[in-house]
């Protein structure tokens, strides 16, 4: 409310409010006072000029025309509103197809939504108002009609944004339906430049409507508005100009005062009135990885997640794009397992398809995905979606995306242990309020009732996690939780998940850009390229084991306390591979200093090396300056 209210600080903004709330004033009263004045015939005084008693002159009966424009502001508002109320329906029915009726359906709805908004709109109100036919309740339809694919296309852009939030993906494993996360998760979120553009269309509407009556086309007699004293003052405009001036100006005041004071809004929330459109992800055919040895002789019983022969697959205009290509590991309990690697390498992509969170058109294939021995690969069902509720907690990168801004944090928190747990709304409400607490929360009680936007960046990851403890997590998947945070509560943050982890044995595999991060919170690192791993190793011998050149590439790349400070600090040469051109052989031999032909020929496939450690390169722990020669030759060849 109090944004709202910040419309009337500014100039513009009051100036518009004060010029809407008097047409809306006087669309209600100018009927009740001035009705029998404005339809009152003096057949003595006919296309009489502007006087003391009449303002703006008579018409061709001798009534007042000052009084019946008054009098036509009913009139001209309701049939705008009603017009504009078609557009906004319409409009939504259009923008949500995609989201309530799947991929395909929506797109045929989408392209005819983008033909009709190709068209002028008066164009297609013409079209329409010659289907629906003469007369107010045809303009109507054929104005709210033409205004509704604009309206379409605005909600459509916004609806795609909010549904690609994670707390939306996360409502559909859930189990929430299609149309319940519609009204509860989607709509309120996109409700303020949605109110926006549609007082911005109400103007619009209304001019729209004054063209028809202007045309012969909208309200017929004996009823009249703006656009139809027009008409009817246009034939006599040389006689009294002013029988067409005054509804003219009531058109051109009230059509400005809905749109500016809509756009005064859209000012004052920093909303647009136009949207952009989000963009799919994208990488080449499979690779098969074995079966990491080392793995086969745990106890089943201690391996909470298990990952073999792991591909994540998106259609792409030239053939399927894989960014996850194959990878295999497993989790045990209380054991945390550090995922690296550059922006791009399939690290969040493979903690999605873990979790169930990839959506269409997404495809998510593996020889084994299990979490506690339950198949995860099996089709969607209540005792699934029960499982990953209450065993798996996502703690996502930017939790500003993951909470709906328009409900309260206890709220939130609430609904995992109403919907896995069946607890009542008021046991739900303080399982949430002791979780809070659990994450160190001040004033848990307070906070419950607060918005995610009143909540500081760290108190809000706090918070995530806290909601992944609102079951009884058996593993926690943390993809990049301190990101955007400043290092004091990244500490307190990866603080948090280590004691979590050994309270609860708890396993945790925790994605970063992070090296050295990865290297003191968890026991074992996998180190992923081009969406493959190219490197598994325990995390204290991260520094003097690392074998693969990106695995050493990326510890330079780490300033530390010893680094030169008046040298260039180092690098990762050349740029990442792009997941749908993944070239012949060693993705990395591209960047690599101690690549040679084979490399470029052959993929190496991730082997367990003499040491007992993971890796997949033909010169696993090379020198890199013996192999500069080799990587000279190949340039030069």
């Amino acid at each position: 409310m109090k944004r709202w209210l910040s419309v009337l600080r500014t100039p513009l903004g009051l100036t518009a409010s004060v010029l809407s709330a008097g047409v809306l004033v006087l669309a209600v009263l100018a009927p009740i006072l001035w009705t029998d004045d404005a339809n009152a015939v003096d057949t003595g005084n006919i296309l009489a000029g502007p006087s003391a008693d009449h303002w703006a002159g008579t018409d061709n009966l001798g009534r007042d025309i000052f009084y019946r424009t008054l009098v036509a502001t009913r009139l001209s508002v309701e049939l705008a509103l009603a017009a504009t109320a078609v557009a906004v329906v319409v409009g939504l029915l259009l923008g949500t197809a995609s989201f309530l009726l799947g991929r395909r359906i929506g797109r045929l709805v989408n392209a005819a939504v983008n033909i009709a908004v190709a068209f002028p709109g008066i164009l297609l109100a013409l079209f329409f108002a010659v289907i629906f036919g003469v007369g107010a309740t045809g303009a109507v339809f054929a104005i709210g009609l033409a205004g509704a694919p604009a309206f379409g296309r605005l909600t459509q852009t916004l609806v795609a944004s909010v549904g690609a939030r994670d707390y939306v993906s996360a409502a559909r494993v859930a189990g929430v339906g299609r149309v319940r996360l519609l009204f509860r998760h989607v709509l309120p979120n996109v409700s303020e430049p949605l109110v926006v553009n549609a007082t911005i269309g109400a103007g619009g509407a209304l001019l729209s409507f004054a063209g028809l009556s202007f045309l012969g086309l909208g309200v017929q007699q004996p009823h009249y508005d703006w656009g139809r004293l027009l008409y009817d003052g246009i034939s006599s405009i040389y006689v009294n100009p002013y029988a067409a001036l005054a509804p003219g100006a009531a058109v051109i005041v009230a059509g400005l005062a809905f749109n500016l004071f809509g756009e005064s809004v859209a000012k004052a929330l920093g909303v647009g009135v136009v949207g952009g459109v989000p963009a799919l992800p994208p990488s080449p055919d499979a690779l098969e990885v074995e079966e990491r040895p080392a793995e086969r002789h745990h106890d089943h019983d201690d391996v909470v997640l298990d990952v073999r022969d792991l591909t994540v697959t998106f259609p792409g205009p030239e053939g399927p794009i894989h960014p996850v290509r194959g990878i295999s590991f497993a989790v045990r309990r209380g054991e945390a397992v550090g995922v690296v690697g550059e922006s791009g390498s399939g690290k969040s992509l493979t903690a999605l398809a873990v979790s169930r969170l990839v959506g269409d058109p997404g495809r998510v294939e593996a020889s084994r995905l299990e979490l506690l021995g339950a198949d995860l690969r099996a089709s969607d069902t209540r005792a699934q979606r029960h499982l990953l509720g209450t065993s798996l907690s996502m703690v996502f990168q930017d939790p500003m995306t993951s909470f709906n801004p328009t409900q309260r944090m206890g709220g939130q928190l609430a609904e995992v242990a109403r919907h896995h747990q069946g607890l009542g709304r008021r046991a739900a409400l303080a399982r949430a309020v002791d979780r809070l607490r659990s994450v160190r929360i001040t004033d848990p009680e307070h906070r419950a009732h607060q918005y995610p936007h009143e909540f500081s960046g760290g108190m809000r990851q706090r918070a995530m996690i806290g909601m992944g403890l609102m079951g009884t997590p058996a593993l926690i998947v943390a993809d990049e939780p301190t990101t955007a945070l400043d290092v004091t509560v990244q500490q307190q943050v990866l603080d948090l998940l280590t004691s979590i982890r050994a309270a609860e044995d708890v396993a945790l595999v925790l994605i970063s850009h992070d090296v050295t991060v990865v290297g003191e919170v968890c026991d074992r690192v996998l180190v992923m390229y081009a969406g493959t791993i190219v490197e598994d190793l325990p995390a204290a011998d991260l520094a003097a084991s690392a074998r693969h050149p990106y695995t050493r590439a990326l510890l330079a790349a780490v300033p530390d306390m010893h680094t030169d400070l008046d040298a260039p600090l180092a690098t990762v040469p050349g740029r990442p591979v792009d997941p749908a051109d993944v070239p012949v052989g060693c993705a990395f031999a591209a960047r690599c200093p101690l690549a040679t032909d084979r490399c470029l020929a052959e993929q190496p496939p991730l082997e367990t090396d003499a040491a007992g450690l993971r890796v997949a390169c033909w010169h696993a722990g090379e020198p890199i300056d013996i192999a500069i020669q080799d990587r000279e030759q190949v340039d030069a060849r």
